[in-house]
């Protein structure tokens, strides 16, 4: 007899996460001169996918600091650009792993249903930590926008990237949350399926530039000097590899 596979559930690990949420949040608050704003545009409940720019391993500790209602993460089978501590939070957290340059279905398909039964998701779309600039985002969250219609909450965390060096010399970084308005994709149905995922994708990734400061605007930048400094960084080191 064939054994059928048991349909994603959401909420799932709430003791586990729980307890990862209270460590996290002494964490953050000892270790960081931290700022959290904008949680007046909270949702009060899902279904949403959570966004924001990836510039550190530690980020999607930010988002669940910052959003306190249970939430599942998608991101990648390996995190090459984290330390090795960091698989023990992925695994005890239940991260739904999408395998970069391959087929994922199993993945997708976890974060679809997760939006599906109104829940909160949360992805980082550029698809990687490897520069503190922004660049442009893998099609994987516009695709599960797109299908669920789903409304988008951008985030901009700063300051991560600085917690370790500034511990390492006997002080507190300053780290700010900043949690943006909702918003709904403005798509064309006259484009091709590509084109307005590629629109969707920039829509989500200038609703986070609002967030960050101008410095670190990268690929988005209205300043032709910070693009060109940033030039190199939105080529996306695993394009031509995958995780298989």
């Amino acid at each position: 007899m064939a054994i059928q596979n048991k349909p994603f559930q959401y909420p799932r690990r709430r003791v586990i996460r729980w307890l990862l949420r209270a460590g996290i949040t002494f964490a953050f608050w000892v270790l960081m001169d931290l700022k959290i704003e904008g949680k007046e545009n909270l949702p009060q409940k899902g279904p949403y996918i959570a966004i924001g720019n990836h510039f550190h391993f530690l980020d999607p500790l930010a988002l669940i600091l910052a959003i306190p209602e249970p939430m599942e993460f998608v991101g990648g089978y390996t995190t090459p650009n984290a330390p090795a501590w960091t698989e023990f939070f992925r695994k005890a957290w239940g991260v739904l792993m999408i395998r970069r340059g391959a087929s994922s279905r199993d993945g997708l398909n976890a974060a679809q249903s997760t939006l599906e039964q109104k829940g909160i998701l949360a992805i980082f779309p550029e698809g990687g930590s490897w520069a503190t600039v922004l660049r442009p985002p893998r099609q994987g969250t516009a695709l599960l926008a797109m299908r669920t219609t789903a409304p988008i909450l951008p985030v901009g965390i700063h300051g991560l990237t600085e917690v370790f060096p500034t511990l390492a010399k006997g002080h507190h970084a300053k780290v700010v949350i900043r949690i943006g308005k909702p918003f709904q994709l403005s798509l064309d149905p006259a484009l091709s399926m590509r084109d307005q995922m590629e629109s969707a994708g920039h829509q989500m990734m200038r609703k986070v530039q609002e967030l960050i400061p101008p410095d670190h605007h990268g690929y988005y930048s209205a300043d032709p000097a910070v693009r060109a400094a940033a030039k190199g960084t939105e080529i996306y080191p695993w394009e031509n590899s995958s995780e298989v």
